[in-house]
């Protein structure tokens, strides 16, 4: 079921190319980002099962072999790469989180999240008619409601941080009351941040007891589980981590916050995919997946694209199972998109967010 088949244009769902010039794309998961015929039933979560946390081991020096070899063995080029990198646009959570925020700045990134890509290049590339957006808008509490006003008409979620991000220290009863503050403004998507002391101590009762109480507090909107894996430790730490929150009803996992010093990597995504693939396996519910922090090119996309498809399935390349965390991101996206256009690159800041 989960092959490292190699990639192709041709299967279900994904991007068919002509052999001119012109890209004709199916129409499964691009017209409406986020929104599909068979509606993705939300990870109701299970009962803590202790015995299987504990037995979880990882072997690192495997792991990083695997991720090592991962570009000499899967290469997309051409018009199969201006495919792949449309499709990571529709997964794109575009993101501002800085200290700097301001109304205005939030509504210019809801204007870029509806059109993601200038008219002409869509144009080029025979895509047009299209409904190409980014995955969702994920702000901080504060700018919830402007971003739901600005995204009025379109199927662009709202996610918003809370739980106290990026350090998650904040009270319990605060972190909770931050959710359903978010929730109540129009957010259909949280992202908590996991008290990472848990992990560390190997508290997995207390792990899976706060992620549920989050899970319960977002109501109807998904939540996505920040384990912040720059600050675990170890990447047996973040298997586990991976698993109690999925057993706790996490609907997405996610690597970090973006503010840690060391924010996702391949082979801390190789875990956390792992047991995505574990948890389906076992009890037949899909989780999602965001790496977040540092990806920033078109070439990085690519790489946890392939990852993704090799580790998962095609299943997990829509984006209600796949995220990509990123502020910059988009903006060489555009400019690959450009030269697959035009033969030329143009300056960076032609492309900037807002």
């Amino acid at each position: 079921m989960f092959d490292a088949a190699t990639l192709d244009s041709k299967c279900d769902h994904t991007y068919h190319f002509a052999m001119t010039h012109q890209l004709a794309i199916e129409d499964a998961g691009i017209d409406e980002p986020g929104r599909h015929d068979n509606a993705l039933a939300r990870n109701a979560g299970q009962a803590l099962e202790l015995d299987w946390v504990n037995a979880i081991q990882v072997n690192r020096s495997a792991v990083e072999r695997r991720c090592a070899t991962l570009g000499g063995r899967r290469s997309v080029k051409k018009d199969a790469q201006a495919g792949w990198l449309l499709k990571a646009i529709t997964c794109i959570d575009l993101t501002t989180l800085n200290g700097d925020d301001t109304a205005a700045r939030v509504r210019r990134l809801c204007a870029k999240a509806r059109r993601p890509i200038r008219s002409d290049l869509l144009e080029a590339l025979g895509v047009a008619d299209r409904s190409i957006t980014t995955g969702a808008i994920c702000v901080y509490h504060r700018f919830v409601r402007e971003a739901v006003t600005a995204l009025d008409g379109t199927f662009i979620p709202v996610a918003a941080v809370s739980t106290g991000f990026p350090a998650g220290l904040s009270p319990h009863e605060t972190k909770l009351r931050e959710i359903e503050a978010s929730v109540a403004d129009g957010a259909s998507e949280i992202d908590i941040v996991v008290t990472r002391e848990y992990v560390l101590t190997g508290d997995w009762q207390a792990l899976y007891g706060e992620m549920r109480d989050f899970r319960a507090a977002c109501g109807a909107a998904h939540v996505k589980a920040i384990l912040a894996t720059g600050d675990l430790r170890t990447l047996r730490n973040v298997a586990r981590a991976s698993l109690v929150c999925m057993m706790a009803g996490a609907d997405f996992i996610k690597t970090s916050t973006g503010k840690e010093a060391a924010n996702a990597t391949l082979p801390v995504s190789l875990v956390m995919l792992r047991m995505i693939r574990q948890f389906y396996e076992r009890t037949g519910n899909r989780v999602g997946f965001k790496p977040a922090g540092g990806i920033s090119t078109a070439k990085d996309v690519l790489a946890y694209q392939v990852l993704v498809k090799e580790e998962l399935g095609r299943r997990w390349l829509e984006p209600d199972l796949l995220r990509f965390g990123a502020s910059s991101l988009l903006a060489d996206i555009e400019r690959q998109l450009e030269h697959h256009v035009t033969g030329r690159y143009s300056a960076f800041n032609r492309h900037a967010m807002a």
